[in-house]
């Protein structure tokens, strides 16, 4: 927890540092404003309403010339947009924008693009894990990042130890060679990764599923932004609302096609299963019925009296903070 305190306090002093006082150049007249949008990994169907919304023109319909900038593990989003590289960018869940409020950072989250987090625990087949209290007693590989949010959250959920924490390192290896164990992952990457090449099927738990709140792959802007231009940011909400619905339910082709320009490692199949996966797990439109990219303030209350109970955030501090509902489609 002190690493990830460590380096948000750190974002957030960068961000703070960035002086409005000298403004963006203006635009020539009638000129689309330019958003430099930072993705939180490589590009992947996970960023599919991104894409979909560059590539049927949704962007420029509304003025804008969005450039996607992919990230990847080296890439710290709200670093990229406190040193000014980028406008706006993905928060990978509520964890990261909630600490960035605690911290004083000037920056809010605008949107919400997937009303589940897609965070899951893998366990082996044969195992005699049935369900995720099975996995009291063993190995659990987990991220620095997740041992901070997602762990806290396990552990007063289902009474597991701190000593069952094992280092993840976004290798499946020690997973496969430790039939006791279990692993971190998304239910669109890892499952499938691990059937695929392993040709093992995994017990997939998506912890969203099993009660963990919070919002993920959410849309983060500058406070100096939001009050110098409210209508781009208005406008890239819609429009990439509307590129999330068609690149679930209608033609994505052409998105999957700037995917794989991006990222060349990247496959058709794992797309497609990604976003099938999307679909039916419902990651996107959530199990309540609002629209694409929707914040409640009720959610995030939740997502926060969760995290004071577990002591990740002081009872002082005012979630309003981390976000503004200016921009939340009506």
């Amino acid at each position: 927890m002190k690493a990830l305190r460590t380096l948000v306090l750190a974002v957030a002093a960068l961000l703070a540092a960035c002086s409005p006082a000298t403004p963006d150049k203006a635009p020539a007249a009638g000129a689309p404003t330019v958003i430099r949008f930072a993705t939180d990994w490589r590009a992947e169907a996970e960023h599919g309403g991104f894409y979909q919304a560059l590539a049927s023109g949704e962007y420029a319909r509304r003025g804008l010339d969005v450039k996607i900038i992919q990230g990847g593990p080296g890439v710290n989003v709200p670093q990229l947009m406190a040193a000014g590289a980028v406008d706006m960018g993905i928060g990978s869940n509520a964890y990261i924008v909630m600490s960035l409020a605690q911290e004083k950072a000037p920056v809010k989250a605008v949107a919400a693009f997937m009303q589940k987090n897609p965070q899951v625990l893998i366990a082996h087949p044969d195992a005699g894990i049935e369900k995720v209290a099975d996995l009291k007693g063993h190995p659990i590989l987990l991220s620095d990042a997740s041992v901070s949010t997602v762990w806290m959250w396990m552990k007063a959920r289902y009474g597991f130890a701190d000593d069952q924490v094992r280092k993840y390192n976004f290798s499946s290896a020690p997973f496969l060679a430790d039939k006791r164990a279990a692993q971190q992952g998304y239910v669109t990457s890892e499952p499938y990764t691990l059937e695929k090449e392993a040709k093992l099927k995994p017990k997939v738990f998506l912890l969203a599923d099993e009660g963990m709140g919070g919002y993920a792959t959410l849309a983060l802007a500058t406070d100096s932004l939001i009050a110098r231009n409210p209508a781009a940011v208005k406008a890239f909400v819609e429009a990439s609302a509307k590129g999330w619905h068609d690149y679930l339910n209608g033609d994505a082709s052409a998105a999957d096609a700037l995917i794989r320009k991006d990222n060349p490692e990247m496959t058709q199949d794992v797309l497609d299963q990604a976003r099938a996966k999307l679909k039916s797990y419902r990651i996107v439109e959530g199990d309540k019925g609002l629209a694409l990219g929707t914040m409640t303030e009720a959610e995030w209350k939740a997502f926060f009296d969760t995290g004071v109970a577990q002591g990740l955030y002081p009872k002082t501090l005012d979630p309003k903070t981390a976000y503004t509902l200016a921009f939340s489609p009506k």
